[in-house]
C-alpha cells in the first residue's frame, strides 16, 4: 500500500512540476505573444484605466481626459482642436496616435521610466504612475494668429525662434478636430472615413509633412551659396545678365515676371525677385557647391525629427546647367517643407547658425516636476557670419522697398522674401503664394522670430496670386504676435 501512495506521490509531484512549468511558459517566455495577441484587451483596459497627461501651450492645458464610463474608461479631449491639431495631432482608442500624442505618448500614458523614483516597483506591481505633462514651445497668441491668417485655405505657417530652434507657431491648414477620433464606436469610424475622404486632407499636416516648390524664397539659398563661394563679392555690382536668360545648352528662354532685371545685381536680383540673375548666378555656383549648401541648410538630410517626424526636403544632387539654373530659383525638382523655409530665415537671423527645430520645452510629472528638458542644439553653419549679415540687408530692402512690403511691422525691422512657385503639368496648377522673413523689435539685440508662409489658394484668380499679396500679411500678424509675447 506504502509503496502505491508513494507512485501516486511521485505523480502529483510531476503533475505540479509540469503545471510550473506551463505557468513559467505562459507567464515568461509566451508573455510577449500573448500581450500583443488583438484578442487581449487587457492592455487597452489597463492604458485608458486613468487619465492621460497634458500637452501644455502657454503653461495652460490643450487636451484633457473624459471618463467615457466604458470598459476603456478615458477618453481624450481637447480644447481648440483645429487650431492645435498640428501640433497634438490625436490619441484615439480606435486608431492609435500620432504628432506630438504619438512623439510623447511614454510621458503622457505613464509609461516613462522618468515618471517615478522606483520605476522597478511599478513594473513588479503591473502599475503605473499618473501620466506627465508635455509643455511645448508653442506661443498662444503666434498661433492663432497664423490659423486666422490662414482662414481655412490649404497652406502652413511655422514660426521658430532663430537662436534655439523653438517652434513659437505650427499651422495647417484646413485643420480638424482630433477629439472626434478620441472614442470608439460608429461616430468615431464615421470620422475617420470622412476626413480621409476629404479632397482637402485636414489631417496632412502640411507644415512638417508636404513639401511644395520654394519659387523665389530658395533664391536666399542661392544667394548664400554664392557669396560663400565667392562667386559674387560685391552684391550690388552687374551681373551681365540677359532679360529673358538663355538656359544653358537649350535654346529655351528664361523670362521675369518683374522689370528691370537686364543686368541687374544680386542684390537688385533679390529685391525684386529677378528670375533670370539668380539661375545664371546658381549656374556659375556650381552643381556641387549648390548641392553642399542646399544640405548646410537641411536639404536632402532626412531624420528630422521635432520630435515628430519630418518630410525630407530636395535638391538634386545630379542636374544639366539648365535643370540647375531652374533648381537654383527654387523650380524643377527643388522641393521644400515650410518648416525648412522657416529653417532657411531662421539661419539667416541667427549670423549662419541653424539651430535645430522643437517643439517640447520640457515634460513633467503630473505634480510638475522636471523629467527632461527639451534639448536645443545646433545643426551646423548653413553660412559665413558675413555672408548671413549681407542677407540680412537684402531681406530688410525686400520688405522696406521690394516686393515684401505687406510684412513690414512698425517699431521692428523686418527682412522677407516673397515667392509665387509654380507646378503642375507644363506649370498650369495655380501658383502657391510664399513669404519666408524674420523680425526684430527696434531694441533688441538680435532677431526674435523667423517665419514661413504657403498658401495654395486655388480660388483665386492666378494673376492676383503673389508671395506679398496672400502670405506676407499672415507673416507679418504672426511676427507682431512673437514679438509681443516675448
Amino acid at each position: 500500500m506504502i509503496r502505491y501512495i508513494r507512485w501516486c506521490a511521485w505523480f502529483c509531484a510531476l503533475l505540479l512540476a509540469a503545471l510550473l512549468v506551463n505557468v513559467a511558459r505562459v507567464q515568461v517566455w509566451e508573455a510577449a505573444a500573448y500581450g500583443a495577441n488583438p484578442a487581449n484587451k487587457r492592455p487597452a483596459v489597463q492604458r485608458y484605466a486613468e487619465p492621460r497627461g497634458d500637452i501644455l501651450v502657454d503653461g495652460r492645458p490643450v487636451t484633457g481626459s473624459r471618463d467615457s464610463g466604458q470598459l476603456l474608461r478615458y477618453e481624450r479631449t481637447y480644447a481648440n482642436g483645429p487650431l492645435y491639431a498640428p501640433v497634438t495631432g490625436f490619441s484615439s482608442q480606435t486608431y492609435g496616435t500620432s504628432l506630438l500624442e504619438r512623439a510623447e505618448d511614454a510621458i503622457l500614458s505613464g509609461t516613462d521610466p522618468g515618471l517615478s523614483a522606483f520605476p522597478l516597483w511599478y513594473e513588479l506591481a503591473r502599475g503605473r504612475p499618473s501620466g506627465g505633462n508635455a509643455e511645448t514651445t508653442v506661443r498662444a497668441a503666434a498661433q492663432r494668429a497664423a490659423y486666422t491668417g490662414l482662414a481655412g485655405r490649404r497652406g502652413a505657417a511655422v514660426a521658430l525662434e532663430p537662436d534655439t530652434g523653438r517652434i513659437l507657431a505650427l499651422v495647417s491648414s484646413p485643420s480638424y478636430d482630433p477629439a472626434a477620433l478620441s472614442g470608439t464606436g460608429g461616430s468615431v469610424k464615421a470620422a475617420w472615413a470622412r476626413l480621409n475622404a476629404d479632397p482637402a486632407r485636414p489631417m496632412l499636416n502640411r507644415a512638417l509633412r508636404e513639401t511644395y516648390p520654394p519659387g523665389s524664397t530658395f533664391k536666399i539659398v542661392t544667394a548664400a551659396a554664392a557669396l560663400d563661394a565667392g562667386v559674387v563679392t560685391d552684391v550690388d555690382a552687374p551681373t551681365q545678365t540677359p532679360d529673358p536668360y538663355p538656359l544653358p545648352g537649350t535654346s529655351t528662354l528664361l523670362p521675369n515676371a518683374a522689370t528691370g532685371c537686364q543686368d541687374a545685381s544680386m542684390a537688385e536680383a533679390v529685391q525684386w525677385s529677378c528670375n533670370t540673375v539668380m539661375a545664371k548666378i546658381g549656374v556659375r555656383v556650381g552643381l556641387r557647391a549648390m548641392v553642399d549648401a542646399a544640405r548646410r541648410f537641411g536639404f536632402n538630410e532626412g531624420g528630422l525629427r521635432v520630435p515628430a517626424w519630418v518630410s525630407r526636403s530636395n535638391f538634386d544632387t545630379d542636374m544639366s546647367p539648365d535643370q540647375l539654373a531652374l533648381s537654383s530659383i527654387g523650380q524643377f525638382n527643388t522641393t521644400a517643407t515650410p518648416l525648412q523655409m522657416a529653417m532657411v530665415a531662421a539661419a539667416v537671423a541667427n549670423g549662419g547658425e541653424l539651430a535645430s527645430p522643437h517643439l517640447v520645452d520640457r515634460t513633467t510629472q503630473d505634480d510638475g516636476d522636471q523629467v527632461r528638458r527639451g534639448q536645443q542644439r545646433s545643426l551646423g553653419r548653413a553660412m559665413n557670419p558675413a555672408t548671413a549679415l549681407r542677407l540680412q540687408e537684402m531681406m530688410v530692402q525686400v520688405v522696406e522697398n521690394g516686393t515684401g512690403r505687406n510684412a513690414a511691422i512698425p517699431g521692428a525691422v523686418v527682412g522677407g522674401k516673397t515667392g509665387t512657385a509654380q507646378h503642375g503639368v507644363g506649370n498650369a496648377g495655380t501658383p502657391y503664394a510664399w513669404f519666408i522673413g524674420w523680425a526684430k523689435a527696434e531694441d533688441a539685440p538680435r532677431p526674435g522670430v523667423a517665419v514661413a508662409v504657403v498658401v495654395e489658394d486655388a480660388e483665386a484668380h492666378r494673376g492676383d496670386i503673389s508671395g506679398n499679396g496672400a502670405a506676407a500679411p499672415i507673416a507679418r500678424a504672426v511676427m507682431e504676435a512673437a514679438l509681443e509675447a516675448r
